[in-house]
């Protein structure tokens, strides 16, 4: 089972409370993981990417293992602690303006 802890307008929408628990068939990435999420929670369906080209939305930020995963592949592997359950998977609203 894989923790996710999602931002509280994101957890408004899924209508859940604290962390949110998913299961991933293949590889734990975090494309797999989103799939997921969307799977179980409909109303997250284009919150945190894009529905057609799938691209990380520009103020969403994903973090685990204390390591910012938002610019990388979301092809590449989740660290083990993560695909275990060990650690959680954030998913962060950046803020801009300044």
């Amino acid at each position: 089972m894989i923790r996710v802890l999602l931002p509280q307008h994101l957890r408004t929408l899924a209508r859940v409370t604290g962390e949110v628990q998913v299961e991933v068939e293949d590889r734990v990435t975090v494309s797999s993981l989103l799939d997921a999420i969307e799977t179980k929670y409909p109303a997250l369906r284009g919150t945190m990417r894009d529905q057609t080209t799938r691209q990380r939305r520009p103020f969403v930020r994903f973090f685990a293992c204390e390591e910012d995963l938002s610019y990388g592949s979301a092809d590449e592997p989740l660290p083990e602690a993560v695909a275990s359950g060990a650690e959680l998977f954030l998913v962060v609203g950046a803020i801009a303006g300044g």
